[in-house]
């Protein structure tokens, strides 16, 4: 597992003001499974994001756990479905990150996503969300500038470190 310094992010302090007037749905983080997924052009890392579908928010490809599956085969299928992503997935998570997934305007409950990184080899032409979703490619340090999670962004700005 790789280790990075946390890092705050830019807007963290006026999200909690805001969260403090809403309701929280379960005290208990509920887990989630995300893929990281990445390539290499000229010698430098790109990571891949997708837009969520409904706020249309900057994310990693993520879903919940499943009986029968295991975390990194969750997170490689979320690849495929969100992004058309075929790889190679790693078996064991670099880190993990937490956000608050809102499930209406006034609640949300607090989610912890492993990350599993995958080099991906081909993106599909078509897949099972493509019209509900925009993918696109970024630098490991823009992808950092675009999500909002202080978490993600951590694990974001290490893996560049680490794979540049």
């Amino acid at each position: 597992m790789l280790s990075f310094e946390p890092i705050e992010h830019k807007a963290a302090g006026q999200h909690r003001e805001s969260m403090k007037k809403n309701k929280i749905s379960s005290d208990e983080p509920r887990t989630q499974y995300a893929a990281l997924p990445f390539r290499i052009v000229d010698g430098f890392p790109q990571v891949m994001l997708v837009t969520s579908r409904e706020t249309r928010r900057w994310v990693l490809p993520k879903g919940w756990p499943e009986k029968d599956h295991k975390p990194w085969q969750l997170a490689a299928r979320e690849a495929y479905e969100e992004a058309g992503l075929i790889g190679r997935i790693e078996q064991k998570s670099i880190g993990s990150y937490h956000y608050n997934k809102w499930l209406d305007e006034k609640t949300f409950v607090p989610c912890q996503v492993s990350v599993f990184v995958m080099q991906v080899e081909r993106q599909l032409e078509d897949w099972p969300e493509k019209s509900q979703r925009e993918t696109r490619w970024f630098t490991p340090g823009q992808a950092a500038m675009v999500v909002d999670e202080g978490g993600l962004v951590r694990l974001l700005l290490g893996f560049g470190a680490v794979y540049a």
